[in-house]
């Protein structure tokens, strides 16, 4: 623990951290030790999420949805596919997919991952414990540890 107190005040000194992450690395550090184990955690992020791409909803019918979000929110219709059943609105630079599925839920989330370099990013998640399978031509996907699905993205 005291390696790991040492790291924090030298990142904090050095510029790395600010001080209100050494207080609360601090803080979970202090509460780990009282719990018999120390957290893992990083002065930066492995990746730096910029913004959120998309969610990806499963609804019952997407024509339904899409008119919903369009007339109460005024969300944009930016793509609509009947053959493939789903729609893509935009609303503040955020895009909500609506297709077809069942059970209704998100489906997942895609952020957009700044200085994107897809090698270096499936290199970073692997080190991290995730399992990334391609999506797209210029995206990656995995599980978080709760089994969620997650996207990840270059920032077009």
């Amino acid at each position: 623990m005291e390696r790991m107190i040492e790291k924090l005040i030298d990142e904090f000194a050095q510029g790395k951290i600010s001080r209100r992450q050494l207080v609360k690395n601090l803080a979970f550090t202090a509460a780990a030790a009282g719990a018999g184990a120390v957290p893992a955690i990083a002065a930066e992020p492995a990746l730096k999420a910029s913004s959120i791409n998309h969610i990806s909803y499963q609804v019952k019918d997407y024509k339904k949805s899409r008119d919903f979000y369009v007339n109460m929110l005024g969300m944009k219709v930016a793509a609509d596919d009947d053959k493939r059943k789903r729609s893509t609105l935009e609303l503040g630079g955020v895009k909500l997919i609506v297709r077809n599925a069942s059970p209704s839920m998100v489906d997942h989330i895609s952020y957009n991952i700044d200085g994107w370099n897809k090698s270096a990013v499936e290199a970073t998640l692997k080190s991290h414990g995730a399992d990334p399978k391609p999506e797209g031509e210029n995206g990656w996907q995995f599980k978080d540890p709760d089994g969620m699905h997650v996207q990840l993205q270059g920032k077009a």
